[in-house]
């Protein structure tokens, strides 16, 4: 992507993220576009191939990427995410939501949580026993996937950020839990979904409203 970039505006952007502003004349070009889409889709086979190597399932292609990474907490609200992953299972094997209405769509977690905080494990043991369901379920299958890479890491990271086609950024307003990993995403190409809180608010700044999906209470509203 970083080389994608310095060819449409040279290099001086790596000092002066400004310059990013350049990138807005380029929005409405389909060979950028196209390109920009290869890009993303070189780095998921890039991050399968490292699943893969660590005995762990792929990424599908043609599938969304849809990521909630950084640490495990209650108020992160992986439990959020885990509802809409139940739900949309639901719908389908109900009959209640066509599946050939379904992106085809990755769901993947990654987080560690602090040593003594029960409630932190629970939530990753429930992503993973949802994950064994999903993942097994010949109903879903080429639609729906949940990956929780073990041993979630920098060096991790740096493979997964740089895959997100969605980047998910939903704690409680006010919790202020949104901060640098959210700036990652974004920078990487990745459409933020998420509260008014945190970075989440610099980002929609930057990017206006109608490049990022702003859902859930206020600050106020919570408070």
């Amino acid at each position: 992507l970083s080389s994608l970039i310095t060819e449409a505006l040279g290099a001086g952007w790596t000092v002066d993220l400004e310059r990013l502003r350049g990138l807005e004349s380029f929005a409405d070009d389909p060979e950028f576009r196209a390109r920009f889409a290869e890009v993303k889709a070189a780095n998921k086979r890039r991050l399968g191939r490292l699943l893969a190597a660590r005995d762990e399932p792929g990424i599908d292609d043609g599938h969304l990427l849809d990521v909630m990474i950084k640490r495990l907490h209650e108020y992160k609200r992986q439990t959020l995410k885990v509802l809409h992953i139940v739900s949309t299972y639901d719908g389908i094997v109900s009959g209640r939501l066509p599946i050939e209405q379904v992106q085809p769509r990755t769901f993947l977690f990654g987080a560690k949580a602090a040593p003594g905080y029960a409630m932190a494990k629970r939530i990753i043991h429930l992503i993973n026993a949802v994950g064994e369901v999903v993942n097994t379920d010949p109903r879903v299958e080429g639609r729906l996937k949940v990956l929780y890479p073990a041993n979630y890491n920098v060096t991790l990271a740096e493979t997964i950020i740089p895959a997100a086609d969605l980047s998910e950024q939903i704690s409680l307003a006010g919790k202020e839990a949104s901060g640098t990993g959210n700036m990652k995403l974004a920078l990487n190409g990745a459409l933020t979904i998420g509260t008014l809180d945190g970075a989440n608010i610099e980002i929609k700044d930057r990017v206006g409203d109608d490049n990022i999906i702003i859902f859930g209470m206020t600050t106020q509203e919570v408070a």
